[in-house]
């Protein structure tokens, strides 16, 4: 089983999505714009023609999902995401140092990355399109 999460945009998913190959080094395998829908969708104003009604980022063996969401198919959309984090964890402080540098970029740092009574570093933010991240170094294991 694979556990998957979703993300809602406001027409940025594109362009979100993009920049989490690049930080995250994954790959887009998948990214239907609302102007592929089938005719019974009715997908007729051209504000969403460019609009992603799907998209998939594979980062090595995890992935997101991801899709551009009005407020008439979703009524929060426009509201802070909250309740989850995207959580990345690595056991190399470093690159887990590098992924927070750029996901804050833009964005809002909650608690600047540092190191934890839990983890030799941590930090969370929310990026500059509205999602909140973790991101966590695994201590090695024969630390205390």
């Amino acid at each position: 089983m694979k556990i998957v999460t979703s993300l809602s945009f406001r027409g940025q998913c594109r362009e979100a999505f993009e920049f989490y190959a690049k930080v995250l080094g994954g790959k887009i395998t998948a990214a239907h714009p609302y102007s592929e829908a089938p005719p019974e969708m009715q997908m007729n104003d051209a504000k969403y023609k460019d609009w992603l009604m799907h998209c998939w980022l594979d980062i090595g063996d995890q992935a997101l999902m991801g899709a551009d969401m009005d407020k008439e198919w979703a009524p929060n959309i426009d509201k802070p995401k909250n309740g989850f984090d995207v959580t990345l964890h690595t056991e190399d402080a470093a690159q887990a140092r590098r992924w927070f540098d750029a996901l804050k970029e833009g964005g809002k740092v909650v608690m600047d990355f540092s190191e934890t009574f839990w983890s030799p570093g941590y930090g969370s933010l929310v990026d500059r399109f509205g999602v909140p991240w973790m991101v966590n170094t695994i201590p090695a294991a024969d630390s205390k």
